[in-house]
């Protein structure tokens, strides 16, 4: 939780006034009391989530997609004395409670499967809980919508009302029989009939109630009308009594064996009830935050201040109303800056812009959204001490400046770097050059605290030392010199003047008092201001030029280092391409060796011995030239060392490998010496060290679940072209199986195996392996020149 100094920091900084503006967005008490005890957070990821809910929901009310939730009563008490054993639920507990049910069970019919994915946060809040339709079911078959037991809550219940309804429509006749004959005898008042004691009866004038047989229930005040039951209805309203009083004994029976129903059900219901108070409150904030145009800003996981066209909430919902355009200001502290001195005029927005920041930073870490520009950064502060207005005290025996002294010291001692630190005309309230000297010692220990802070000042001496220390910078409001009346913007690094002679000036101030302060004052207090605002404007262009050729020099690095790749990798391609040439030139000359056998065996037949022997000799000469040649051009391709930052080291028991001409990835079993034994699915190879390279993990296909895969990446990593001469039939199967395989998985169409010539049973094999995949294929073979039939070139459609 985050420490605040002193006490009253809301109240100074004016939360107060925005959690009550936010009260009065909520639907129930239960919202507003949330509301009230809002504080702020030091959590980044919950701070996150609050945010992220607030945008969310006021997404909804910019699409007109309004989540259906209105107000609702507090059923706590309620559910207390459900909870309690044998406690019957009187109708009115069980319709607020079934009002919270019906308010939640729209929320939860709310996030269909499309706004589920467009509102995931909101989603993210019931989605741990299941709505239980079975709780609305069992209130609703006792309660009609008006809230009363239904006639048909029981077959009881439904009995008993019929025989009640038959007994009044008996009551009915028989009392419209009665009036009827004691109206016509003169008997009844105008009136006729009224109730009394919950009993129908007839009003009679007094001398003529010993007339009639009845029970008299009432008289008048006057005493000249008797309220008489008569003898003929005694028995029908007796009746009537007593099925209204059974009636009342199953309807007891009917709630008592409904709050049984529901009483397991209470912590359930009591999650429910937490739901409609989330929401409650997320939506308060949502309306409060539309009335501010606020926005979610980027939230940054340690202490920073890094506000774009931020405005005061209060003035500007106040502007707002009286139609006044508020001016924002921007406030970002680069580099090692931690700490602003804000001077200029008196009433040029110096303390409003600090109060700004404190109200700010408190709102966002309480999860409220903020009037600044989206792509603000806002930081996370544990601690936020303020110092602002006068705050002497008798009970205390306190004068202002030892209050501000007794303030000093709380947050010298309780400051650390995660502190933001707010303080009004910092080091005033006693003898200036005493109280400048005494303010700057403090300014000087809270920047070797590392506490970020604001601070508004008018003296000199602060902003002579913010100018020479690091970490803290100077800021001004900006002031129409012309018309002397302030623009309230905030200008970050340079410092204000107070432009006192000049509002004195245009106070009225006589010529002649201006001119003797003027003289007391003398040229050099003047002229400091001046100093300092040429020496901050140099400071900052040579700031901003030595940032300039900082963000070139990196710019160049870049471009020698991309430069370097593309040398490289120009290089590479064209040694490859030599290489495949030479090695065509190799198989070619391999094919030949059968011409220059015939030859010389046609030399030796004709006795020409000598002339066979140099034929043979230039044939055998030329080849190991070739070989030699396609030797040098794979030491420098395949085996020349990486740059030292792709080196990956050694490769060790356990990596995954390839061979540097490319093919299948294995996994290495074991090393022995220079060479290594390599796993590739069901099968082992044994290769030198030097001819492997480490790769990444082969992808594995699983049978029961579905995977997703970038292709992208695995084409890029893919080496189109495999070389298998050398192996064993059963070992070249395997590796083009899975070199096909790997292909397919990564979406590359276009393939290169080279098998040389020989006998041909690499090539059939190729096409045999080939074959087997029910994918369109084009098989066919380069040019002779480019390798012939040793080369099998394979175009996946």
């Amino acid at each position: 939780m985050m420490e605040l100094e002193p006490r009253d920091l809301y109240e100074k900084l004016e939360f107060d006034k925005v959690l009550a503006l936010v009260e009065k967005e909520c639907l129930s008490d239960l919202g507003r009391e949330v509301v009230q005890k809002l504080s702020p957070l030091t959590d980044l990821d919950k701070i996150n989530q609050l945010l992220e809910e607030v945008n969310e929901y006021k997404l909804t009310l910019a699409k007109n997609d309004h989540l259906p939730i209105n107000a609702y009563q507090d059923i706590a008490e309620d559910l207390r004395m459900l909870e309690v054993d044998g406690f019957v639920l009187p109708e009115e507990g069980l319709v607020r409670i079934n009002i919270s049910l019906r308010f939640v069970r729209n929320i939860y019919r709310f996030f269909n499967q499309l706004r589920q994915d467009a509102y995931p946060k909101l989603y993210e809040i019931i989605r741990p809980y299941t709505f239980d339709e079975n709780l609305i079911k069992a209130i609703d078959k006792v309660i009609d919508e008006e809230g009363n037991i239904r006639p048909d809550a029981s077959p009881e219940l439904m009995r008993i009302r019929r025989l009640i309804i038959s007994k009044q429509k008996e009551l009915d006749r028989m009392f419209r029989s009665l009036i009827n004959t004691y109206r016509t005898k003169g008997w009844l008042t105008d009136n006729v009939e009224s109730f009394r004691n919950g009993r129908r009866v007839l009003s009679v004038p007094s001398e003529h109630k010993r007339k009639i047989r009845g029970i008299i229930h009432d008289e008048s005040t006057t005493g000249k009308t008797a309220f008489i039951e008569p003898e003929g209805v005694i028995d029908i309203n007796n009746d009537i009594f007593d099925f209204e009083t059974e009636e009342k004994r199953e309807i007891y029976r009917i709630l008592k064996e409904l709050s049984a129903t529901l009483r397991p059900y209470v912590p359930q219901i009591e999650i429910y009830q937490s739901l409609l108070i989330r929401f409650d409150v997320i939506q308060a904030k949502a309306h409060f935050a539309n009335k501010l145009n606020a926005e979610k800003p980027k939230l940054v996981p340690k202490p920073h201040l890094g506000i774009l066209r931020g405005f005061h909430p209060l003035l500007f919902l106040k502007n707002k109303q009286l139609e006044k355009v508020t001016v924002p200001f921007d406030l970002t502290l680069f580099g090692a800056n931690r700490i602003l001195v804000l001077s200029g005029p008196n009433a040029g927005g110096k303390s409003i812009t600090m109060k700004s920041v404190g109200l700010l930073q408190l709102m966002v870490q309480s999860g409220l959204l903020v009037p600044v520009d989206k792509e603000s950064e806002m930081g996370i502060f544990h601690n936020i001490f303020a110092d602002i207005g006068d705050q002497q005290s008798l009970e205390d025996d306190l004068s202002t400046y030892s209050s501000r002294l007794a303030n000093a010291r709380v947050f010298l001692e309780k400051a650390d770097e995660k502190t933001l630190i707010l303080i009004d005309e910092f080091g005033s309230g006693t003898d200036p050059k005493i109280g400048g000297a005494i303010a700057e010692s403090i300014l000087r220990e809270l920047n070797s605290l590392k506490v970020f802070s604001l601070i508004t000042t008018h003296y000199s001496n602060l902003k002579i030392f913010a100018f020479k220390t690091k970490g803290i910078v100077n800021g001004s409001m900006n002031f129409d010199s012309d018309t002397l009346s302030p623009t309230y913007e905030l200008q970050v690094g340079r410092p204000g003047s107070s432009y006192a002679f000049e509002i004195a000036e245009k106070s009225g101030l006589s010529q002649k008092v201006l001119k003797y302060a003027k003289h007391r004052t003398g040229v050099n207090e003047k002229a400091v201001d001046q100093l300092l605002v040429d020496l901050q404007r140099e400071k900052q262009e040579t700031e901003e030029h030595l940032k300039s050729l900082t963000e070139k020099q990196q710019s160049l690095e870049r471009l020698i280092k991309t430069y370097d790749q593309l040398h490289r990798d120009l290089e590479y391609r064209r040694k490859k391409l030599k290489l495949e040439s030479k090695e065509a030139a190799l198989q070619q000359t391999a094919q030949s060796n059968k011409d220059f056998e015939r030859l010389i065996r046609e030399l030796k037949e004709q006795q020409n011995l000598e002339k066979a022997k140099a034929a043979a000799a230039q044939v055998k000469e030329e080849r190991q030239q070739l070989v030699s040649e396609v030797t040098n051009l794979q030491e420098e391709i395949y085996y020349q060392p990486a740059p030292k930052k792709e080196q990956k080291g050694e490769i060790k028991i356990g990596d995954f490998v390839r061979l540097r001409t490319g093919g299948a990835t294995g996994q290495v079993e074991g090393i022995d010496k220079k060479k290594a034994t390599l796993v590739m699915g069901a099968m082992r190879m044994t290769v030198k060290l030097r001819d492997l390279q480490h790769a990444g993990e082969p992808l594995e296909i699983q049978s029961t679940r579905s995977i997703q895969t970038d292709t992208r990446q695995s084409a890029a990593e893919f080496q189109n072209k495999l070389d298998i001469r050398g192996m064993r039939m059963e070992e070249a199967m395997k590796i083009v199986e899975d070199f096909v395989d790997q292909a397919l998985v990564s979406s590359v169409s276009t393939l290169k195996i080279v098998h040389g010539k020989g006998n041909g049973i690499l090539r059939k094999v190729v096409r045999q392996k080939l074959r087997e995949y029910n994918v369109a294929m084009d098989i066919s073979h380069p040019p002779a020149e480019m390798g012939g039939d040793g080369v099998t070139l394979v175009e996946i459609a």
